[in-house]
């Protein structure tokens, strides 16, 4: 473990928003270094969707550097607080999950998340590990350690009231079945998104209620997503899976704008911005993509996505690689092959590129309005700014 403290301490405030309490952290370090015993460092995730985003690995990457200086994460999976659903910044009850769906969204979220944290210095652990077995009067204890109107200070809850909406007795103990993780673990610092402070500000409560010394709580920037406006979110459409393939990550990350481009290279890099600013924007942006694509993949995609977007984008060339569609007959169906293709979500969302214009013919830019195109030979269609698609007909 490398014993510099000052270089734990900047680790651990980098790109930080919220840093209780400073003080004891710094305390819990010197404890830790002179014992050359690694600090519990916690994370939770809900597994509420099958695939992480970039969006979730702002915490952790911070969360792996200190695993380099030689600290263990926590990262509980929350097969039992799925089950009631993080009310954080909801404005509405959240669907509940099955198990077998809870089941298969954590081995997905567990293998993705060892793209940016070690394994061997990792412990998974599930909550279901203490919960699903608790006798009924040991929960109604738990519950008693804090009161409804500490947990009615969180705006979304009283806003929700106020505006007439549901707010279930499940989304109002969430927050002290997820700190009671905490005292399971007698976690030293738990890390977690801006809109889950209050969340971890249970986890430290209940902790010394419990006895323990309260954990250290810090919260990171949430990420905004490829519109950039809304916070990364695979239901608004707007992220970057960490398992996408090369092309279409590379895409996406040139598809923002400049100024989102910068929070990127803040928080999803190790790069140096000031050298980074000193580029033209559209080479900034391009190294930007290079270096997540790299970081997902390896270098050789990183730079063959590179040359593609050049020679597709900056020479106005055809990709090398596309889809291509053997048309049985002279007459098809534009949004069925596109939406087989894979190449918008669904047949709907091919329905609207079409009307707005984003269906071309790839070489002459022409735009096409029939859904219903009829073609002789082969012919390559654009849809939207990266996509192609080949189609041979006779």
């Amino acid at each position: 473990m490398d014993k510099n403290l000052n270089l734990h301490l900047k680790v651990f405030q980098e790109n930080s928003v919220d840093f209780i309490c400073e003080a004891e952290l710094t305390e819990k370090l010197k404890i830790s270094l002179s014992a050359d015993k690694p600090l519990k460092l916690k994370i939770g995730f809900d597994p509420t969707a099958r695939d992480i985003h970039l969006g979730h690995t702002v915490l952790l990457r911070k969360l792996r550097k200190l695993q380099d200086l030689g600290h263990e994460v926590c990262l509980i999976i929350g097969d039992f607080t799925t089950k009631i659903g993080d009310p954080s910044g909801k404005s509405a009850l959240r669907p509940v999950l099955s198990d077998g769906e809870i089941k298969d969204n954590a081995a997905t979220y567990t293998a993705q998340a060892f793209k940016v944290l070690n394994p061997e210095k990792t412990k998974v652990i599930f909550n279901g590990l203490w919960y699903f077995n608790m006798p009924l009067a040991q929960f109604l204890s738990l519950l008693s350690h804090y009161t409804v109107a500490r947990i009615l200070e969180r705006d979304d809850f009283s806003n929700r009231l106020k505006e007439g909406k549901p707010l279930s007795m499940l989304e109002v103990i969430y927050p002290l079945v997820q700190g009671y993780d905490s005292v399971c673990l007698e976690a030293d610092v738990e890390f977690g998104g801006t809109d889950q402070k209050f969340n971890l500000l249970v986890g430290r409560a209940l902790q010394e209620t419990f006895g323990q010394k309260p954990q250290c709580v810090i919260t990171m920037p949430i990420l905004v997503g490829l519109d950039g406006k809304d916070k990364m979110s695979k239901s608004l459409g707007n992220y970057i899976g960490v398992s996408e393939n090369p092309k279409d990550m590379f895409g996406k990350v040139m598809s923002v704008s400049d100024e989102t481009m910068w929070e990127y290279y803040r928080l999803l890099t190790d790069c140096d911005i000031e050298a980074a600013k000193k580029l033209h924007p559209k080479e900034a942006k391009l190294r930007l993509a290079q270096e997540i694509v790299k970081f997902y993949h390896d270098q050789a995609a990183a730079e063959h996505e590179r040359a593609e977007f050049d020679r597709v984008f900056s020479q106005k060339e055809l990709p090398a690689e596309m889809p291509v569609y053997n048309a049985p007959a002279a007459a098809v169906d534009v949004i069925e092959i596109i939406a087989m293709l894979n190449l918008a979500p669904s047949k709907n969302e091919a329905r609207r590129l079409l009307q707005q214009g984003a269906i071309s013919f790839a070489e002459s830019g022409e735009v096409i309005k029939d859904a219903k195109l009829i073609i002789s030979g082969t012919v390559v269609l654009k849809i939207g700014k990266r996509k192609f698609v080949k189609i041979v007909s006779g």
